[in-house]
């Protein structure tokens, strides 16, 4: 079980390139090792070879050295394929390039979701006559909830980016869905199911039919090697986060429809 409020040695999320980018904390191979295996549930094909960005920006502490040899590896065995690197810092770019890895630009590096910069102040106007306050905007970038009409298959992957995710048709074994809100699924869910995938601790899953192989909420995760709860097995189940002491644990409960 890991704290969901702690700051991730390692994220993943979007760049300008169009692809995964992992924004390092901790360039330690063995301490990635961990973090990852809390993260993902200690799946060794979470990923299906999409190409991977490393970004350096978010270190908090620049390293003598980095193993690159172990760093590829391990990522790799997540099924990425590592590509290249950004925001490195300098004393280590000339170990990175002997390891045959590319240097990308700056711009490439992944937008974070900082202050937004100050604007030049403008000049002076009128004051309007007073108006009703206007309705305030939507919250920015809350995307659309995704509806997934069919049944997954095993091998299938369902990601709803910064969004819930709605399924009526059921999830083979062996299918995945992940979404960085709640998971709502109306079928049968047998395979794995991974809620609140950028830390959001509120998130849920919800099942109609409940006969996962793993569930997991802001990378806090449970599986079922031996079995499911008589109480929850192939019946309407929610999973939430509950404070059990000084950190979170997975709870596995029924679900009323009356």
């Amino acid at each position: 079980m890991t704290d969901a409020s702690a700051p991730k040695p390692v994220e993943f999320c979007d760049s300008n390139l169009g692809v995964m980018v992992a924004l390092l904390r901790e360039t330690e191979p063995a301490k990635l090792a961990d973090a990852l295996h809390v993260m993902l549930g200690g799946m060794p094909d979470f990923f299906n070879g999409e190409p991977l960005v490393l970004d350096f920006s978010a270190l908090a502490q620049v390293p003598a050295r980095v193993d690159w040899t172990g760093l590829m590896s391990l990522l790799r065995r997540y099924r990425t394929q590592p590509i290249a690197v950004c925001n490195l810092p300098e004393t280590l770019v000339a170990g990175a390039r002997h390891a045959g890895i590319a240097i990308l630009a700056p711009e490439h590096a992944r937008s974070s979701p900082a202050t937004p910069e100050p604007r030049a102040a403008a000049a002076p106007e009128p004051e309007p006559a007073p108006q009703a306050a206007p309705a305030p905007p939507p919250t920015a970038g809350v995307a659309p909830t995704m509806y997934i009409d069919r049944p997954l298959r095993s091998g299938q992957q369902i990601y709803a980016r910064n969004a819930d995710l709605v399924l009526l048709g059921g999830v083979s074994p062996g299918a995945e869905v992940i979404a960085d809100g709640s998971i709502h699924c109306y079928g049968p869910l047998r395979g794995r199911a991974l809620a609140g995938a950028h830390g959001d601790a509120g998130a849920r899953v919800f099942s109609s039919n409940f006969g996962p192989e793993l569930v997991s909420i802001a990378g806090v995760y449970r599986t079922f090697e031996r079995g499911l709860p008589p109480a929850v097995a192939g019946r309407p189940t929610q999973v939430r986060l509950r404070q059990s002491g000084d950190r979170q644990e997975l709870n596995v409960e029924p679900l009323s429809l009356d």
